[in-house]
């Protein structure tokens, strides 16, 4: 691997940009194909091994949640300190990000682990379904602490601007991942089955590997940081201040997972059909959100740098050609799924013909939003690298527990639209939050976010570190 990480307060906006975001969503994507594969295999056990998983997924992806706060906490102090040419403090950083996450983990992994069984009876788990669904997650919890680990490294190589380490790695997961899972779910040779299970001891296997070579990089310190042992001793000052900054992004992301519970208990109550529908254009949501997710991530790292070099200007207009990208590369796509409506849905569910034209409808109405969706997703990350993580939060509550769910449950519940209602929630909800949101970006408070003490004069651009011999 070669070292990739860039000053991003130099150069071509559009060209800086585009180099630090591909190689985000490609590594988002993979991410995806992560799951499609445990998916695959997992759904040759059969139905109950599937509703295991998928019963584990909300308790796992919640305690996660709370993780992803501080990694992203990382992140922005960690591009602000390198837009200022502060190495030291970049390298002091991300010692102490790490080691937030490592002792957050391990309390997380300990008692997920104990909750793992009631938590499946809480969630209504079936005799069939409740045993492999607790083992499943006390697996993945035994887990947690390398996923965290890993996460921390991706977070931080992308502050520093170095997107493609963390993708070579992902990818070198993946297909370790795709070799693992069908031997150990389904046995061969001296290999035993082990089921659901073995798509748990699959994951942590290939999250234990990406850990230690993400903590290899890091104190080889030829990729933009270079950790010393001196360094992972606590600075309860910064670790606070750590966890200040992530607090907001972590409730966040955890009210976003019991928002998908709520909203799926109120489709619940439409039947089985619309469940159905609803599942898979959600499914469809999250593929098409992806690239607005990793434009985000990298507007993150780069309003970050040029805030903390002082070239707020240049963080803006960042900002502002990002979000144009996945307002109209979003929108196009949109364009696309209400066309091909129909077919994309019977891609899941190709015999049930009630499913199609539900989910059809589902997907045609989100779909004339996801530009403005899109738009939304990169302004936040643009809030998120200013250190405006508040704001950030504020915004995804109101329009979750403010907007999405009262509306759904009002048109579907006191109209005779009743699921159409749900489905109208969606488009609604997206013009009313990119609304505000740009509402708050082009008020500017977002750049007068201070998080770095004053700096009295511009720092020249960063030179490259010497190659490794």
């Amino acid at each position: 691997m070669t070292r990739s990480h860039r000053d991003l307060t130099v150069g071509s906006t559009l060209s800086t940009l585009i180099r630090l975001a591909a190689p985000i969503v490609v590594a988002n994507m993979l991410q995806t194909a992560y799951q499609l594969i445990d998916a695959f295999w997992v759904g040759r056990l059969g139905a109950n091994a599937v509703a295991a998983v998928s019963l584990s997924f909300p308790v796992l992806f919640l305690l996660i949640s709370v993780g992803i706060g501080l990694a992203v906490a990382g992140t922005i102090l960690a591009a602000q300190h390198y837009g200022r040419r502060e190495l030291d403090a970049v390298n002091h950083v991300a010692a102490q990000a790490m080691l937030g996450m490592i002792v957050l983990s391990l309390l997380l992994a300990i008692t997920g682990y104990l909750i793992s069984p009631h938590a499946v009876t809480f969630l209504g788990a079936s005799t069939e379904v409740a045993p492999p669904a607790a083992d499943y997650l006390q697996i993945s919890f035994l887990g947690m602490p390398f996923m965290f680990v890993y996460a921390a490294f991706q977070s931080l190589m992308r502050g520093v601007g170095d997107a493609r380490t963390p993708l070579w790695i992902v990818f070198g997961t993946v297909v370790l991942n795709f070799i693992l899972d069908p031997l150990l779910i389904l046995g061969l040779g001296p290999v035993p089955a082990m089921g659901v299970s073995g798509a748990a001891v699959a994951t942590v296997i290939t999250q234990a590997l990406s850990a230690v070579i993400g903590l290899y990089l890091l104190f080889y310190g030829r990729f933009g940081i270079q950790l010393q042992w001196h360094h992972m001793r606590p600075d309860l000052h910064l670790l606070w201040r750590l966890f200040a900054l992530g607090g907001p992004t972590a409730v966040e992301q955890s009210t976003r997972a019991l928002g998908m519970m709520l909203m799926t208990t109120l489709v619940a109550g439409f039947g089985t059909v619309t469940l159905a529908a609803y599942g898979i254009g959600t499914r469809l949501l999250s593929f098409v959100i992806i690239p607005a997710l990793g434009l985000a991530q990298a507007t993150s790292a780069l309003v970050g740098q040029n805030i903390g070099a002082g070239k707020v200007e240049r963080a803006e207009k960042t900002a502002n050609l990002s979000a144009l990208i996945a307002f109209v590369s979003l929108t196009v796509v949109g364009i696309l799924a209400a066309i091909f409506a129909e077919p994309l849905v019977a891609i899941f569910v190709p015999d049930t013909p009630e499913v199609i034209t539900e989910g059809a409808l589902f997907l045609r109405l989100m779909a004339l939003t996801f530009g403005l969706m899109g738009a939304q997703t990169v302004i936040a990350g643009a809030f998120r690298g200013a250190g405006d993580t508040m704001v950030a939060m504020i915004i995804a509550l109101v329009s979750l527990w403010m907007l999405q769910f009262p509306l759904a449950w009002l048109l579907a519940e006191r109209t005779s639209l009743d699921e159409v209602g749900i489905w109208l929630a969606y488009p609604i909800q997206n013009v009313v939050t990119v609304l505000v949101a740009w509402y708050w970006f082009r008020s500017g408070r977002w750049k007068q976010h201070q998080l770095l003490d004053p700096q009295s004069s511009a720092t020249p651009p960063l030179a490259p570190p010497p190659r490794a011999p």
